[in-house]
């Protein structure tokens, strides 16, 4: 009773957002889900829609649709591969339709509102971000691009969301919000990992003067490798420089600078450790296994280590059978005096 009393809430609620969109109420096949050519053309309108204001990450070329309702024997099959690809692309939450037996999915009770209701939201969320763009027309770049000042900060943040799963933020979302679902996030997939894996390697609790012993310290080996670095980058201008005396890069010299360049102008000589990375290390980061240890063997091992090599001819070098060496130098005479050879010269008087 319950379960009818939800999705009797739930189809309520999509007919609601639906009307509020502009597109009329739920069709009432929708429960029979991708089978269902009313439903199938209700989603690809919504899915249009959100290609034409820009919602979705993969350029499409002009005139290419997104979902395809189609009438044919194979349209059914068509519109779920099509559908995972575009939830996934969405980041949809519901791991139920963006896994591979989507047919399967969509035939359970309510799938076919909660496909809606995603749709609906992600739809409003897109016309509300296009409004706002047009009333601010202050340019906004987007997270990880055109971003000069913290540049380092916005490309670990995106990288975070990448690993744990989550979308992109929009332009503006406040950073309370932001690390309050990237919190919530990580409390859920801790669970999951082994015990102890999360032990930090830094576990004594540092006052005033070890704070600054420890930025004393990182600035030395700032300094130190920033010196190491700059040795290791002039010697590749060097070895670089060196390919454009020959004769034929004169001529390819503007396309030679032109890969380059762009990836000298990367390589600078600052460090982008800091003590925020020893903060966040692990206790597993001071864990060396050695590489010929047995369980690293089992992911190492391929063919040419088990070539043996053939017969080589003996070097020698063993000591026990090296020559004695030679005497040393000793004089004729025994009073050790030098002996000279040849006529004395008479002195002149």
């Amino acid at each position: 009773m319950e379960a009818v009393k939800a999705e009797a809430w739930e189809g309520a609620a999509v007919a609601q957002d639906l009307l509020a969109l502009g597109y009329g109420g739920v069709p009432g096949a929708a429960s029979r889900g991708a089978s269902c050519p009313d439903f199938r053309g209700l989603c690809v309108r919504l899915a249009a829609e959100l290609a034409t204001l820009g919602a979705l990450e993969q350029q499409r070329e002009a005139g290419a649709e997104v979902l395809s309702a189609g009438d044919g024997p194979g349209a059914e099959e068509d519109f779920l591969r099509q559908l995972g690809s575009l939830l996934r692309e969405l980041h949809c939450p519901d791991r139920a339709l963006c896994g591979g037996d989507g047919a399967a999915a969509l035939r359970k009770p309510g799938a076919g509102l909660r496909l809606l209701r995603f749709l609906c939201s992600e739809l409003q969320a897109t016309r509300l971000l296009c409004l706002r763009s047009l009333l601010d027309p202050s340019p906004r770049p987007p997270l990880g691009e055109g971003v000069v000042e913290g540049a380092g900060m916005v490309q670990e943040l995106d990288l975070t969301l990448q690993a744990l799963g989550l979308p992109r933020p929009a332009p503006g979302t406040p950073a309370s919000q932001l690390l309050q679902e990237l919190h919530a996030k990580i409390s859920e997939l801790q669970p999951s990992l082994p015990p102890g894996s999360l032990q930090p390697l830094l576990s004594c609790s540092l006052d005033a003067p070890r704070w600054e012993a420890l930025e004393s310290l990182s600035q030395s080996l700032r300094d130190q490798y920033r010196c190491r670095r700059c040795l290791l980058l002039k010697r590749l201008d060097l070895t670089t420089s060196a390919f454009h005396w020959s004769d034929r890069a004169e001529a390819q010299g503007e396309a030679m600078r032109a890969v380059l360049i762009p990836i000298r102008e990367v390589l600078t000589p600052e460090s982008d450790i800091s003590i925020a990375h020893v903060l966040a290390a692990r206790a597993d980061l001071s864990c060396l296994v050695p590489a010929t240890s047995v369980a690293v063997r089992r992911g190492t091992c391929c063919a040419i280590n088990k070539v043996l090599m053939g017969n080589v001819p003996d070097r020698g070098g063993r000591p026990n059978e090296l020559e004695p060496p030679m005497p040393t130098w000793r004089s004729r005479r025994e009073d050790g005096g030098p002996q000279c050879w040849g006529r004395k010269k008479k002195k002149k008087k």
